[in-house]
């Protein structure tokens, strides 16, 4: 690959915006791929919840867990959880515990395969190494700036 800049001044670039550029990119390739098998990013969050949980998950822990995640909002996680049971890939009993469903489990695997194939794409010439070094610096990014970030 080549890169935009010598080293020399790729070390005055800003994180902003190499950090932002890498987002979109990462998210819109997600997204499409997800799109082309019919489900969105957020239903795959609470199908993945769901269909991971050693115990029912109840709706409200779903969703209070998921709608911070890219700052999608607990409207829109609500409505993709409902789609997610339109679907028929989970059940919501009348306690509001989410259960997978056989047609769930299947289109899980199915998209679970895809997400695999997703980072070994996103990966490609990239060590583990280099990619745990990757997050702590934008964890440190993150510190040094005040921000708040955590995924789980």
């Amino acid at each position: 690959m080549e890169y935009s800049h010598r080293d020399t001044d790729l070390i005055k670039q800003p994180i902003g915006y190499w950090s932002w550029a890498a987002d979109k990119a990462v998210i819109a390739r997600t997204r499409g791929a997800l799109a082309g098998i019919g489900t969105t990013q957020p239903q795959w969050w609470a199908l993945a919840q769901v269909a991971n949980a050693d115990d029912v998950k109840p709706r409200a822990e779903v969703s209070r867990l998921l709608r911070n995640y890219l700052d999608v909002g607990p409207d829109t996680m609500e409505s993709e959880i409902d789609t997610v049971i339109a679907q028929g890939w989970i059940t919501e009993d009348g306690e509001g515990r989410l259960t997978i469903t056989a047609e769930g489990r299947a289109f899980y695997d199915k998209a679970a395969a895809l997400q695999d194939e997703l980072r070994t794409e996103r990966h490609a010439d990239i060590s583990d190494e280099e990619y745990l070094t990757t997050l702590k610096v934008l964890q440190r990014f993150i510190h040094n700036t005040g921000g708040r970030a955590w995924h789980h």
